[in-house]
């Protein structure tokens, strides 16, 4: 799966992304990452990316004709590599749908992405019309730039990629799958500060494991997001844990 980041701060994002997990899973050739830098693909002799916002205001605005022409010198490569498929660009924004493992999921699925990092107070919107495919924001706040986002969803995304994790139940076995929490994670030793490792994880018998396991995830969804619960996938026993928990609560 490639990923292609246009950037101001193409460093960042590598220096970022080319670490751990996913680097390992670059340096296998099993993703690729790419940050190009915007500031290439201005005719000005300063560099300049921003120009001030018509209608006035504070700030400036980023440009339309830098970007596209880095969006046109993407897809022109990425011709010239055999792909006739246009790939979704994301543009990271506050105002997008909020980002969730679902939605990692489903980009996964993509061969190519490429991401959008808008700076100082926005992007023209000319150009946002003309190449973005999906606005999307990791939560409800504002961050300086569009490129600390974009590292998070790669980071999200490529998790869900075949061959990235070594062992594929880590990937299954994570927070938000089928709408519930982790369940709480212990190693050695069996007693830390007088805490002891709870007694069905010795045992060995898989299926009070995987039940105990159920159940604290139940619990934790709960007590820390409930409104997750109302699209869990659950047993009816498992359904009846859950009001006996409320009633508790």
């Amino acid at each position: 799966m490639k990923f292609t980041v246009m950037t101001l701060f193409p460093e960042m994002v590598l220096s970022g992304l080319n670490t751990s997990i996913i680097g390992r899973a670059v340096n296998a050739g099993i993703i690729s990452i790419d940050a190009v830098n915007i500031r290439d693909y201005t005719n000005d002799k300063h560099k300049h990316v921003d120009d001030y916002p018509y209608g006035g205001g504070a700030g400036m605005v980023m440009m339309a004709e830098p970007i596209y022409l880095c969006y046109k010198d993407i897809l022109d490569k990425s011709s010239q590599d055999g792909s006739e498929k246009k790939p979704r660009v994301i543009y990271m924004t506050p105002q997008g749908k909020t980002f969730n493992q679902s939605m990692a999921k489903e980009l996964a699925k993509e061969e190519e992405l490429i991401f959008l990092c808008g700076h100082y107070e926005g992007v023209d919107e000319r150009v946002l019309e003309e190449i973005v495919t999906d606005e999307v924001s990791v939560g409800d706040y504002v961050l300086s730039g569009g490129e600390l986002p974009a590292m998070v969803m790669i980071d999200a995304i490529s998790r869900m990629v075949p061959g990235v994790l070594t062992n594929e139940e880590s990937g299954m076995n994570e927070s938000f799958e089928g709408n519930l929490l982790e369940y709480p994670q212990y190693t050695r030793p069996e007693e830390w500060m007088g805490k002891k490792v709870p007694e069905v994880l010795l045992s060995g018998h898989h299926a009070n494991i995987e039940k105990w396991r159920r159940e604290k995830q139940i619990e934790k969804t709960l007590k820390v997001r409930p409104e997750l619960l109302s699209g869990a996938e659950l047993s009816k026993k498992e359904k009846d844990f859950l009001e006996q928990l409320k009633k508790i609560k």
